[in-house]
C-alpha cells in the first residue's frame, strides 16, 4: 500500500468515527465529546475517560489507546485488523467505548 492509499483509507476511518459519535449523541444520552486534531481523534466520555485513535503513517497503521490498553491495526485488503489477532478495528472500538461509557455503543465504517 502506498502512503497515499494509506492516508485515503485511514482518513475514512477517522471520518467514520466522527460520524458514529454524531449518530450516538443524536440517538442517545451518551455524551461523547470527539475532538480531531490532524490524524488523531480523541473521544472523551462523561466519566472523563478517553479513547485516542491516531494514524501512524510510517507504519501504515492505526493505533487505538483505550483504558484496556493500546492496539495497532493494519489494513489487510478489506478491513483493519489488530496486529496481535484481537479483531477488527470497529468491533474493537465499539467494545472499548461500550466499556468506558458503561452502555452498549456501536461504531461502524
Amino acid at each position: 500500500m502506498t502512503d497515499t492509499e494509506f492516508m485515503d483509507r485511514a482518513e475514512s476511518v477517522l471520518r467514520a468515527i466522527e460520524t458514529s459519535c454524531d449518530r450516538i449523541n443524536e440517538e442517545s444520552d451518551v455524551d461523547i465529546d470527539n475532538q480531531r486534531v490532524g490524524g488523531m481523534v480523541t473521544l472523551v466520555f462523561r466519566n472523563r475517560s478517553q479513547i485516542v485513535v491516531n494514524l501512524q503513517k510510517p507504519l501504515h497503521e492505526i493505533w487505538l489507546a483505550a483504558r484496556s490498553g493500546g492496539y495497532h491495526y493494519k489494513f489487510d485488503g478489506s478491513q483493519w485488523l489488530d496486529t496481535k489477532g484481537q479483531g477488527e478495528f470497529f468491533a474493537s472500538l465499539s467494545r472499548y467505548a461500550s466499556e468506558q461509557a458503561a452502555t452498549a455503543l456501536e461504531f461502524s465504517a
